[in-house]
């Protein structure tokens, strides 16, 4: 099968890889169907997160099961797919006490990052790790669930409810979701975006809800810095007594913040990790009634991952071109 791994220079390669199979009793092999390219990729390739060298990167997956293992009952070949690609091992501390995202055996099984992912042609996969869509959701909604999951994680341990004020800091398609999402939760949202593209994308997107899109927003309940490098300035935005959630991933970041200012102004700063598997199943049911797909700009097929990067802003001289970038590894149409 075709594929793209991470080179040591931090680039993709197009290379041939042996087609998986099933080797274990609850082992499934999908056909990856689409693929999006998400932040932590972007992030890897820019020398913001750390990944293998030589795997196969992506994680954001849907796809069809062609082969399941003997002791697999949930789907079945021809079944359509969403992978939830934050494993967990179930028995380490963490995971007995249902904190499922702090698993302590996650060396080796981060999808994407150091075990082989989803830009590829397929892939295997435990078969807790894989939920069916919905009948009559498209691919290009559900390959949104597994940010979605990411969003909700971060909104539950904001305790984003009605009434909150809630600064989302970055209009990319996390930023995007996350705006969608609490409005959802009955919050007044504020979105701030400096990139021109990603601006007027998210005017447009936004242009029939009560999402408020611009360069600047009032004091909030809660702030998302969903560029994962905004700490300072989402502390700025923050109302006395506010929740400030560092929700991107940047390894280089730095920040200063006062303590006393924390302190004096009751803020809190949350962390919530990688989401918790948990909320994986509420991400699908909630997707059903949340347009999605209309985040998704381009479908490129896997020799074109240059023009899908390029679209991210990622080579000499690019700039934003697109929100949502999704591989489809069988060709775009």
């Amino acid at each position: 099968m075709k594929a793209l791994v991470l080179g040591t220079d931090r680039t993709l390669e197009l290379v041939d890889r042996p087609k998986p199979a099933c080797t274990a009793p609850d082992d499934v092999v999908l056909r990856v169907v689409q693929v999006g390219i998400c932040g932590t990729d972007r992030g890897v390739l820019l020398g913001k997160f750390p990944a293998e060298p030589g795997v196969v990167m992506g994680h954001e997956a849907v796809g069809e099961v062609v082969e399941t293992g003997i002791g697999v009952t949930t789907v079945k070949p021809g079944d359509r797919v969403i992978v939830n690609p934050t494993l967990y091992c179930g028995l380490c501390d963490p995971c007995r006490d249902g904190v499922l995202n702090f698993c302590e055996n996650k060396t080796g099984n981060e999808i994407g990052i150091d075990r082989d992912g989803a830009f590829a042609e397929f892939m295997r996969l435990e078969e807790r790790f894989l939920h069916l869509i919905p009948d009559g959701m498209s691919y290009d909604r559900a390959v949104l669930v597994e940010p979605l999951a990411c969003v909700l994680n971060n909104l539950l341990a904001a305790s984003v409810g009605a009434g909150d004020r809630v600064t989302v800091l970055g209009a990319g398609p996390i930023g995007t979701v996350t705006a969608l999402a609490a409005e959802r939760f009955g919050a007044t949202v504020h979105l701030i975006e400096k990139d021109p593209f990603r601006l007027d994308a998210a005017r447009t997107f936004f242009e029939d809800t009560t999402v408020a899109v611009d360069g600047s927003a009032p004091p909030a309940d809660v702030v998302v810095d969903t560029v994962g490098s905004l700490l300072a300035e989402a502390c700025a935005l923050a109302a006395h007594l506010g929740r400030v959630v560092v929700m991107g991933f940047d390894e280089r970041a730095r920040a200063e913040v006062r303590p006393l200012e924390i302190l004096q102004r009751g803020l809190r700063i949350i962390g919530a990790g990688d989401y918790n598997s948990q909320v994986f199943g509420r991400a699908v049911r909630m997707a059903r009634d949340l347009p999605l797909e209309r985040i998704v700009s381009h479908h490129f097929g896997l020799d074109r991952v240059d023009a899908a990067l390029a679209a991210l802003g990622v080579g000499t001289g690019a700039a934003y071109a697109g929100l949502k970038i999704v591989i489809e590894p069988g060709g775009a149409a």
